[in-house]
């Protein structure tokens, strides 16, 4: 018998927010495995301790945040709302059904800088790591672009100082002592300063950087350099840059900084080809660690034009043998560490290759070298063998799939704030969220069920 629905709704029932969350739901998980007592401790000095009108719990107010980046809520409006009326929500914030639930203009105005989202990720880390599922033996690392908020359309055109490499300062030195061995002078010093560019600004947000990038969107953007471990993918470090800095620049001082902050006994590192460069694999060697990168595209020559392949080198006589036998030899380092060998222009004057050799007025050919080729060459060489071979084939599985994760279910496509010390803070606190679940659903897995 069909009969007219009754307002159920206002009898009154005596439940518990316990009752109302599924035993199965991830945040049960999450409560059970993950500690965030440490976050009062850490932002106590932030508050006056005996003064003012009571403050907003920091703990909840950080707890909430990784609700949203848990579950891809891009908007923290969208997010208070969010909590008022899902349980689960409430149940892992501990506010009762009649709380108020808000996220004030505290987050904004009290943690100004990175170093609390920093020590928050750093501290989940080393959860994560207290329960064996981080050894920092294999390292991969990578970066993905975020569109900041900002339109393309609207910037200025300024110079500004290009970004300089982790390894500058070695470099410097290495060429002044390579100058010095072969009996020239020292570079100049005004010389070795950082080059300067134009390029364009956003107006919107100007720590943005314009992206050029061979098959990506152009506009502005900033990028997100990620590392993860290769046992379970945990993200043991995080670090945004505008998008037009290089992803080699920062590479090096990251590394260091995971090796001291975790104690890592890192053995090898994964990285795609835009890490493929003489810096970071004398970086690598200096530092005894394996690097194992992508095949990197040689640029290719002018049309009709002779490829660098084509020229020999010859160790022992420090030079290059051209096709037709001619000897190129070393002739000077300039201050980007390349070694020039030149050839003879008397002997290229009636050479039968001359024009599909070199184009310039006066007939000589130069070969460049980089004075760490030799590291940058035996690490590429890493890559082919059957070890470097399942080293690279797992980046997909560990850092590729951590930024694929991050962008379809935790809303890291867009920069969602502007600033790149608000943006470097999304990037902290959305990787430390996806270490969360990873922890949860890794220490709460039930073992699989022995067959019959």
């Amino acid at each position: 018998m069909l009969r007219e629905p009754g307002p159920e709704q206002t009898a009154l029932e005596i439940v518990t927010l316990e009752e109302l969350v599924p035993a199965d739901h991830l945040l049960r998980k999450v409560d059970a495995v993950i500690d965030f007592a440490f976050i009062h401790g850490l932002t106590a000095p932030l508050y006056c301790p005996d003064n003012g009108r009571p403050a907003l719990d920091p703990t909840l107010m950080f707890k909430a945040l990784f609700l949203g980046y848990l579950f891809g809520v891009r908007s923290e409006r969208q997010l208070v709302r969010e909590i008022q009326v899902n349980v689960a929500y409430r149940w892992f914030l501990r506010l009762r059904l009649t709380d108020a639930s808000t996220l004030s203009q505290n987050r904004r105005r009290r943690y100004g800088d990175t170093s609390v989202a920093q020590e928050i990720f750093d501290r989940i880390v080393e959860q994560a790591i207290s329960h064996g599922l981080v050894d920092g033996t294999v390292l991969y690392t990578d970066s993905t672009h975020l569109k900041a908020n900002a339109n393309k359309s609207k910037y200025d055109k300024a110079i500004v100082t290009k970004s300089r490499s982790d390894y500058w300062e070695a470099l410097d030195a290495a060429i002044t002592k390579e100058r010095r061995e072969r009996g020239l002078k020292s570079l100049a010093p005004k010389k070795l300063m950082p080059v300067e560019a134009e390029t364009k600004v956003s107006r919107t947000d100007p720590d943005s950087g314009y992206m050029v990038r061979d098959d990506k969107p152009k506009g502005f953007f900033y990028l997100d350099h990620r590392t993860v471990d290769g046992r379970l993918g945990i993200i043991t470090d995080t670090f945004a840059t505008p998008a037009n800095v290089h992803d080699s620049i920062v590479y090096l001082g990251r590394l260091d900084r995971q090796r001291e902050r975790f104690a890592f006994p890192v053995a090898a590192v994964g990285l795609d080809a835009g890490y493929a460069t003489a810096g970071i694999a004398q970086g690598l060697e200096e530092r005894d660690i394996l690097g194992v990168t992508g095949y990197r595209n040689p640029t290719p020559p002018k049309p009709g034009m002779m490829r660098k392949s084509r020229f020999q080198r010859e160790e022992d006589q420090d030079g290059y043998r051209c096709p037709q036998g001619q000897l190129l030899g070393y002739a000077t380092t300039d201050r980007q560490g390349y070694r020039h060998y030149k050839s003879d222009p008397a002997l290229c004057q009636q050479c039968p290759l001359r024009a599909s050799c070199t184009s310039a007025a006066k007939p000589q050919r130069v070969i460049t070298r980089h004075i760490w080729q030799d590291a940058r060459e035996r690490c590429d060489s890493h890559r082919l063998t059957p070890w470097g071979k399942a080293v690279y084939k797992h980046r997909k599985e560990t850092v590729e799939r951590s930024f694929a994760d991050a962008k379809q279910l935790h809303g890291h496509r867009y920069a969602r704030f502007r600033g790149q010390i608000a943006v470097a803070c999304q990037c902290l606190l959305a990787a430390a969220a996806q270490n969360i679940k990873k922890i949860a659903l890794a220490l709460t897995r039930q073992p699989d069920p022995i067959p019959a």
